[in-house]
């Protein structure tokens, strides 16, 4: 029988943990998924960000639980899921959003910033969808994954502005972690894509735009930045029944700026 699009929608009865759902492109989709009934869990270091943005969402009737955490502690990745299996009884959507950039010509990098952001967007990210999917997800032959990307990890950097190289490595490694993880996962029905989003304004973004803001944009067909909304119907597609069909997908988010 055909089902109605808004079933196909509907999160209603199941979990989302969002890594780095405090704020920024996190917390968006957290409104999107929460608005869709998903129960929402959320990650982040700080406390103070993660009572704001519980508040937020509990205003807009979500029901929301915060867990303060740091995924580059790799030790505490599978405690921090199982508590929260604890809690909730699964995961069905697990939403890795959590990262850090670091800027540097790549001759002056420093070592320590390449291994802070290769162990949280790369290896932080690795370890909690392991985690998800052996306590939740694989058992129960269900479950969504989302990977937040970049654009920066299809192309290669724009010249005119400061080098990111352990960022663009780390999300390219995320686009192909999405492919790979997709085709493994797949006979266990769990599916498996990317988000690739280009600039928006967010806390990371924030020098960027400062120094560099009409660059990007007369670089971007649209002519514009994202917005808070622009990737609430990409991201809520990807983790509900309607995109089932949908695995090792990384969709770019970016108003056309990876295509030319």
């Amino acid at each position: 029988m055909t089902r109605t699009l808004h079933d196909l929608f509907d999160l209603s009865g199941r979990v989302a943990l969002i890594t780095g759902g405090s704020r920024g492109l996190g917390l968006s989709i957290a409104e999107a998924l929460g608005e869709y009934g998903a129960q929402l869990v959320l990650t982040a270091r700080k406390a103070d960000e993660l009572e704001a943005a519980k508040a937020h969402l509990e205003a807009r009737g979500v029901s929301v639980l915060t867990v303060q955490h740091d995924l580059s502690a790799h030790d505490t990745v599978a405690p921090m899921v199982e508590g929260v299996l604890a809690a909730c009884g699964k995961v069905d959507i697990l939403v890795n959003n959590a990262g850090t950039t670091w800027g540097a010509p790549t001759a002056e990098h420093p070592l320590a910033a390449w291994r802070k952001v290769l162990d949280l967007n790369l290896t932080g990210l690795f370890l909690v969808t392991q985690a998800v999917g052996r306590l939740s997800m694989l058992p129960r032959r269900s479950g969504r994954v989302l990977n937040v990307a970049s654009v920066a990890g299809l192309q290669g950097g724009d010249p005119q502005l400061t080098p990111t190289l352990a960022y663009s490595t780390s999300k390219g490694g995320v686009v192909n972690l999405t492919r790979a993880l997709a085709s493994e996962w797949a006979a266990y029905g769990v599916t498996v894509n990317g988000l690739c989003p280009g600039y928006f304004p967010t806390k990371m973004t924030r020098g960027t735009l400062e120094r560099a803001e009409a660059h990007i944009v007369a670089r971007t067909p649209l002519g514009r930045l994202g917005s808070g909304d622009d990737l609430k119907g990409a991201a809520l597609l990807l983790v509900s029944d309607a995109g089932a069909y949908i695995t090792g997908q990384n969709i770019a988010v970016d108003g056309g700026l990876s295509v030319v």
